[in-house]
């Protein structure tokens, strides 16, 4: 068994532990490859795949990264590359998804015209929506992720991907438009509507489409009738209940609705 590796000096822990480790690579058959093997390229990059299989993050990337680094010219550098990306993100944390991000955005550089480019874009969009914050925090990492999606949308409207495209963008615009939803709150409830106002129905402008759109069309009427509006609170109303018929709101904009027509009737008379 080969062990001319160790140094003369070494001390015997040492020793045992370098002498271990070549018992176990020849146990395994899985030996690194030498500088100019044939295929050096192809093992490590089935090493790593194997291992990132098997969530060994770290180790995987070892391998990915020595591909990259020493076999320029290799076909199977490009895979590597997404696969250094994918072992952070598979690692999650903030620190690993934005080197993870970073790699899928070289990728994008190097190889935009891979047949795996739209693979890049969806897991770069991915690793960005996984820093976004709550809706009552900042919310520039929710706003980069919607850049993203547009950007996976513009150049590859037909991937397979696209329904993964489609989730990460509704949670998206929804954490968006709900914290917009928590400032416009904040302005309703110290009865300022015309603070209110223009973000709630900036919402129902910007993102038709919005999950909790029956509380907006709620909060609009409400605004409208607080301010001594009825005619623009009823539509407000009649939507909700029109589009919503099981939302919570209903019931109370039903007996908005009939205030509304008893202040009409007192008029009248």
């Amino acid at each position: 068994m080969p062990i001319e590796f160790r140094p003369k000096n070494a001390p015997p822990l040492l020793a045992v532990a370098l002498l271990c480790a070549a018992v176990t690579a020849c146990a395994s058959g899985q030996k690194d490859p030498t500088p100019g093997q044939v295929d050096a390229d192809k093992f490590l990059y089935e090493r790593g795949s194997a291992l990132l299989a098997k969530k060994n993050w770290l180790t995987a990337r070892e391998y990915f990264r020595r591909l990259v680094d020493s076999y320029p010219q290799s076909p199977l550098r490009s895979d590597a590359k997404l696969g250094i990306g994918d072992s952070f993100l598979g690692e999650g944390g903030i620190g690993a998804l934005i080197l993870g991000a970073n790699e899928f955005r070289e990728f994008l550089t190097f190889f935009p015209l891979n047949p795996r480019a739209d693979y890049a874009q969806y897991r770069l969009t991915l690793a960005q929506s996984r820093q976004m914050l709550r809706a009552d925090l900042d919310q520039t990492a929710t706003i980069e992720t919607l850049s993203e999606v547009k950007k996976f949308n513009d150049n590859f409207p037909k991937s397979q991907y696209r329904p993964e495209i489609d989730r990460i963008y509704r949670e998206a615009r929804d954490r968006l438009s709900l914290s917009e939803f928590r400032v416009a709150m904040l302005y309703f409830r110290s009865r300022y509507v015309r603070g209110a106002l223009p973000r709630l129905l900036g919402i129902l402008k910007d993102d038709p489409g919005y999950t909790r759109k029956d509380e907006v069309y709620f909060y609009v009427a409400e605004s409208f009738f607080k301010a001594n509006a009825p005619v623009e609170a009823a539509p407000a109303y009649d939507r909700l209940i029109a589009e919503f018929p099981k939302s919570k709101y209903v019931k109370d904009a039903r007996k908005r609705l009939a205030e509304i027509a008893a202040s009409k009737t007192t008029v009248k008379r």
